[in-house]
């Protein structure tokens, strides 16, 4: 099979879909891979990289998706690429197409098949290809609310840790998952007070065994409120796959808070789980919004392109062999990955 790597179009995304060595191995099973001049170069991956490893280099966007079969990118498709997309193309990427109404309807016009990484599931529910950049967000909530907290970024001028005779710093985080749980995990590691929310209890179990300093909790919406009332830190990380994310954070909430509090929203890429949350970019990524900082890039592993791009590759090469086989629709991780195909929504969650 063609397979294309296109460069990221995205505001300040750095990330490219496979590195040299993943590239190697699929030229190795017989495979044609193209990529787009200097898409790997803000991971560390020169074109000379990918030369090395077998690639075709294609000088712009229009020659590399000509020539290709299946399109691997990263993050979803926009104006510029919607232009080079066919139906003959297999488009294998983040879509995130619950909070993207106009893109569902741009891929069914061009009829093309769309598997998204975030609803490739397999048999234990798990979702192996949201969950690198998921742990890779969760961080970043952590260290970019950390550092708003300060106040000449417009927080309240606070040292999320305390430290003696100081208070400590009281971080609230909506969902135990992958990002909830390593932002949580960053949190508690800082000495800032930590309280997750999650409906499981086995991730309640996991929340409190990180420490005396991490209260674990049921999100009752009462319950919610209070907590988050006097909370420095919010992190929104609520997922229902390939769903759009409930608002869990009312607007009367975010206007209880303290004026310089920060709210991080990972769930922004699938529409956010606190109401007042609009997606933002690394050029521009805060806003203030009843006095609350909020923190809402819709690619927030994308400012650390060198390490999310060597764990995405290392995710996702397993299923781009698979899909490259001609019966890879009867691979059941697959068959859930997809979202649309010959111009109708297939996905039950965007039924």
């Amino acid at each position: 099979m063609k397979i294309g790597i296109p460069k990221e179009t995205k505001t300040l995304e750095g990330r490219v879909a496979l590195v040299p060595a993943a590239a190697a191995d699929l030229v190795r099973s017989g495979h044609d891979v193209y990529i787009e001049s200097g898409a790997g170069i803000m991971s560390g991956f020169s074109n000379d990289d990918y030369i090395k490893a077998g690639v075709h280099i294609e000088s712009d966007a229009a020659s590399l998706y000509g020539v290709a079969e299946m399109i691997v990118k990263v993050k979803e498709p926009i104006a510029g690429d919607l232009k080079h997309l066919r139906a003959d193309h297999l488009l294998f990427c983040y879509l995130h197409l619950a909070a993207e109404p106009e893109l569902t309807q741009a891929l069914v016009d061009i009829g093309l098949t769309g598997v998204a990484f975030e609803t490739v599931e397999e048999a234990d529910g798990s979702l192996p290809l949201l969950a690198p950049m998921s742990i890779i967000a969760g961080r970043i909530a952590t260290q970019v609310g950390t550092h708003t907290l300060h106040h000449p970024l417009g927080g309240k001028g606070l040292l999320l840790g305390g430290l003696p005779s100081t208070e400590r710093g009281k971080v609230v985080v909506l969902g135990g998952g992958a990002a909830g749980g390593n932002a949580a995990s960053l949190a508690a590691a800082s000495g800032a007070n930590v309280v997750v929310f999650d409906k499981r209890q086995d991730r309640l179990a996991q929340m409190m065994a990180m420490g005396s300093n991490v209260t674990a909790l049921y999100p009752y919406q009462e319950l919610v409120a209070q907590e988050i009332s006097d909370a420095d830190l919010v992190i929104g990380a609520v997922l229902v796959t390939g769903a759009k994310a409930p608002h869990v954070i009312s607007e009367e909430m975010v206007k209880g808070m303290e004026p310089g509090s920060v709210i991080a929203d990972i769930s922004v890429d699938q529409g956010g789980c606190v109401e007042t949350t609009r997606p933002t970019t690394w050029a521009e990524p805060t806003f203030v919004k009843h006095g609350v900082v909020h923190f809402s890039v819709t690619n927030m592993p994308g400012a650390v392109p060198r390490t999310s791009t060597q764990a995405i590759s290392a995710a996702i090469l397993p299923y781009v062999q698979r899909l490259a086989q001609p019966e890879w629709v009867s691979v059941p991780s697959l068959q859930k990955g997809i979202n649309v195909t010959a111009g109708k929504i297939v996905h039950p969650a965007l039924l």
